[in-house]
């Protein structure tokens, strides 16, 4: 099963994501701010970094800025989960190369599962669940999926 850090300065909230997580058999380390995050990606390589932003010591912007920048670490998919909803703060995530940005008030726990799951290309993500931020996708007309019309009897 993937590897996912988790980075979260809030305990009550770090431990709903771990215990959620944990049921879904992800192999889970945790941080409680940037230092820690940062320590703990060099040594454990996660597939996928759950990053806070606003935290103690280095903010999550910055430990995605030095992820982005360090070779063994640039390929690791980050999520950043924060407070912050601004178009400013979300475009700043995405010019440091977020995979993906939620803010915490707009996301239920499910939610942030699905969007780990397809990120990680886990099983469950393709399961039709509708995943929070990701564009729909258009409807294409394939006749061999619709059944003929019935023809009138004469």
């Amino acid at each position: 099963m993937p590897k996912i850090l988790l980075v979260e300065d809030d305990i009550s909230l770090r431990d709903v994501y771990f215990a959620r997580l944990q049921a879904d058999g992800y192999d889970l380390s945790v941080a409680s701010n940037g230092e820690e995050a940062l320590a703990m990606a060099v040594r454990v390589r996660p597939d996928l970094i759950v990053l806070d932003v606003m935290m103690p010591r280095i903010s999550g912007f910055d430990v995605l800025d030095m992820i982005r920048t360090t070779p063994d670490l640039a390929h690791t998919k980050v999520i950043m989960m924060t407070a912050l909803g601004s178009t400013t703060d979300r475009e700043r995530g995405e010019r440091l190369g977020v995979d993906k940005y939620l803010v915490k008030s707009q996301v239920t726990l499910e939610d942030v599962v699905l969007n780990i799951k397809k990120i990680l290309n886990t099983p469950a993500a393709s399961t039709g669940e509708k995943i929070v931020g990701a564009p729909e996708q258009a409807k294409t007309d394939k006749t061999e999926d619709t059944p003929p019309a019935p023809t009138p009897e004469a």
